[in-house]
């Protein structure tokens, strides 16, 4: 999900405050080896954080979405940790943004389906007949004379779900429903800006595959079909904040990054989405503090990814020229603990899925895949497809590269013979649902990428020789035009063997 330009010209108009924080440091330590890193990596750690991710969901219903209670709690929690160990300078990047929650209900001929609300869109009541947009409704000449007064019935995919709500509107269409290209319910998705210039938004409603195609079926037939949409909304602009924790330890030009959003969706509590990629960065850094780096190192707690990789898309575009320069490379983590998870490294020198990211992400892309031989456990790829917050590094012209375990695609029997699990099962069947608890998680897998983060996390602490320092603008235009940021959803389905 990345930002369109419109976004980013909009959150740099927002106010920032920062707030900075020093302690005392002493450098007597020994250099992190990534060994040693590994082994201060604990099953019992991670899985006390969760637990305290859970108690702070509860305090506002169930969610740790941006501007609620949850995330605040969440983001102070992690703050001060962090200051116990007098190793890290803390900045919290201050800004307002919308807060969107809302939901939808759909029914048609009698029938009521299982809707999906998406954030920013607008509340609203409509009955009218349903038409059938063809092409995936992602251009103005997908919109026949028809649509005027009716409810777009429009397959997801090629845009974000916001353009087609946008030009479902501008095209007199009264509600929409976005029904899935996958198997299975739209779980959770954003029309990632508040507003739109194509059009405004209409009431919509996202439902499965099967629902999509058995109303689409009786349209191809000639029957008629009257849809109803409800939809409540609340869109309120709150405040915000990503947390940065750069260590007072290593040479201050030559930034390693490693970060992960630390916001749910409304939905639920995230404590795999992304409960598991926040905990995973805050225990390595956390055990980090015993050591001394060549490099220093940036740990970066994102606000409101859900909402559309906001919290990261303000800190890149916040930087200037000088202070890009001095990142050396970004880390993502993303869901690293999926029930029936895989194991993917994000597709850096662009083998597997044709997107490239700037010069050094192959090799981020080879630390990981060293740290999966070194276990003796498979890994496969995930894509570059601009769906989490690598998404602003790269276009930002920063080397990325991560990890996840997957989120709402379908597990192979390929993958099944790698990892186990049950094939025809989405990697986390709780992706984006009230139930992405404690009990979602894969307690292994959550261990066993938490070490992967410590290994790349050392090895780059010590030295950033292997990774080119020279930006190149060519190769960030060119990933800006090629990332997925309008899926709408940080969704990991582009993943390989």
């Amino acid at each position: 999900m990345k930002i369109a330009s419109s976004f980013v010209l909009w959150t740099l108009a927002c106010a920032s405050a920062a707030q900075q924080v020093s302690n005392s440091y002493s450098s007597k330590k020994r250099l992190v080896e990534p060994q040693q890193l590994i082994s201060d990596i604990s099953k019992r750690n991670l899985l006390d954080h969760a637990k305290k991710f859970v108690d702070f969901s509860k305090l506002s219903n169930g969610t740790r979405a941006f501007g609620t209670a949850g995330y605040n709690a969440t983001i102070d929690y992690i703050r001060k940790e962090l200051l116990k160990t007098g190793y890290y300078n803390i900045e919290l990047q201050t800004f307002p943004f919308l807060y969107s929650t809302g939901s939808s209900t759909f029914s048609s001929n009698g029938t009521n389906y299982p809707a999906n609300w998406f954030t920013y869109g607008p509340a609203g009541d409509v009955e009218a007949p349903v038409i059938h947009i063809n092409n995936q409704g992602c251009n103005v000449t997908d919109y026949p004379t028809t649509v005027p007064g009716s409810i777009a019935l429009i397959l997801r995919g090629s845009c974000d779900f916001g353009l087609k709500a946008a030009l479902a509107g501008a095209a007199g269409a009264v509600g929409v429903v976005i029904f899935n290209n996958v198997a299975g319910p739209i779980n959770g998705g954003t029309f990632n800006l508040p507003t739109r210039p194509e059009g405004p938004y209409v009431p919509t409603a996202g439902i499965s595959d099967a629902d999509g195609q058995a109303i689409s079926d009786i349209l191809s037939s000639g029957g008629e079909v009257i849809g109803s949409i409800h939809s409540e909304a609340l869109n309120e602009n709150r405040y915000s904040s990503n947390l940065l924790a750069t260590s007072k330890s290593g040479n201050q030009n030559n930034i390693v990054m490693a970060g992960a959003h630390s916001d749910s969706v409304p939905a639920g509590p995230g404590i795999n989405d992304n409960g598991s990629g926040s905990i995973g960065i805050l225990e390595v850094a956390l055990q980090l503090s015993k050591y001394e780096t060549k490099q220093a190192v940036r740990f970066g707690f994102w606000t409101a990814e859900e909402s559309g990789l906001v919290g990261s898309s303000q800190y890149v575009t916040s930087l200037t020229t000088a202070q890009n320069q001095k990142i050396a490379l970004y880390l993502n983590f993303d869901m690293i603990a999926s029930p029936n998870y895989g194991h993917f490294i994000y597709d850096g020198d662009g083998s597997q899925f044709n997107i490239t990211g700037p010069a050094g992400s192959d090799k981020i892309e080879k630390t990981f895949q060293d740290y999966f031989k070194s276990i003796k456990y498979p890994s496969g790829s995930a894509a570059f497809n601009g769906r989490s917050d690598y998404g602003p590094f790269l276009t930002g012209g920063i080397p990325a590269g991560g990890m996840n375990t997957g989120a709402e695609g379908i597990k192979t029997e390929e993958q099944v013979a790698l990892w186990g699990g049950q094939a025809g099962v989405a990697y986390d069947k709780c992706y984006h649902q009230a139930c992405d608890g404690i009990d979602n998680l894969a307690v292994d897998a959550f261990e066993r990428n938490a070490k992967g983060i410590a290994y790349a996390v050392a090895t780059y602490a010590r030295s950033i020789d292997n990774i080119p320092r020279a930006r190149n603008a060519t190769v960030a235009a060119k990933l800006a035009s090629q990332l997925d940021s309008n899926s709408g959803s940080c969704d990991h389905a582009a993943v390989a063997m």
